[in-house]
């Protein structure tokens, strides 16, 4: 495993994707920043970050031999480490909302975008970007229901032990899916799901608004809701949205 520390760029998952394409890298190579530039999140979303205070960091994990058809367990072993950290760090009501934000108290405390290589219909190497909000207290007017481990906590963390901490979380769980402990995975990442099995109202990508509840994840990784008149429609990240 190499660490690779810089004082700003613009994205550490960037800077690590041309890395990759120039060299082969060991696998759990971490490009971790000070300042982030140009930091990303799903849905070419921004990821706003105080500079020194936050984790924002990029793992390269490689040797996954995994079926594209089974995608979904790579999203489900990430998010679930994610949540492990928090969890040893007693934070409370924490959850996670599909596809793999991590929600503590209903406010987001992390982000997560994964980017994969794949070859012969296998997902063979991933770059994970992480956004985990920790010493940060103040935060821009547009970011709506964001929180950080300070504010939850009261406690200043230390940045490098949380990354060790988290790539211990992370391997473990990476070392189930290659173990294809699909069915541990989903349960797990089920039991923990944001608004599962309670009523709801989402706005699909025409801004109608509906209820429903969710109640799981299909084969393909889209999220499922059951609708007022009980019938399951399935949903893509672009298609719905808490209202």
């Amino acid at each position: 495993m190499k660490i690779i520390k810089l004082n700003a760029i613009d994205s550490t998952s960037s800077f690590l994707k041309e890395l990759s394409k120039q060299s082969t890298l060991q696998n759990y190579t971490v490009v971790v920043a000070n300042t982030q530039t140009n930091g990303r999140g799903q849905q070419s979303n921004s990821w706003v970050s105080e500079p020194g205070k936050n984790l924002t960091m990029s793992v390269f994990v490689t040797n996954l031999n995994l079926p594209i058809t089974n995608q979904k367990y790579l999203n489900f072993s990430i998010s679930l480490a994610i949540f492990d950290l928090l969890s040893t760090l007693q934070i409370n009501a924490l959850t996670i909302k599909w596809p793999n934000d991590i929600m503590a108290v209903h406010q987001k405390i992390c982000g997560i975008l994964v980017e994969n290589a794949i070859r012969n219909q296998k997902i063979q190497s991933s770059i994970i970007g992480i956004g985990l909000n920790v010493n940060q207290t103040n935060f821009p007017a547009f970011l709506k229901q964001v929180t950080s481990l300070k504010l939850l906590n009261n406690t200043v963390y230390d940045l490098d032990i949380l990354m060790t901490a988290l790539l211990h979380h992370l391997k473990k769980r990476i070392a189930l899916l290659q173990s294809k402990a699909y069915h541990q995975l989903e349960t797990d990442y089920l039991e923990v799901l944001y608004k599962k099995n309670s009523p709801t109202m989402f706005k699909d990508s025409q801004a109608h608004l509906f209820m429903g509840k969710i109640i799981g994840i299909s084969a393909s990784g889209n999220l499922l809701i059951e609708l007022e008149n009980e019938t399951v429609k399935e949903f893509g990240i672009k298609e719905v949205s808490l209202a």
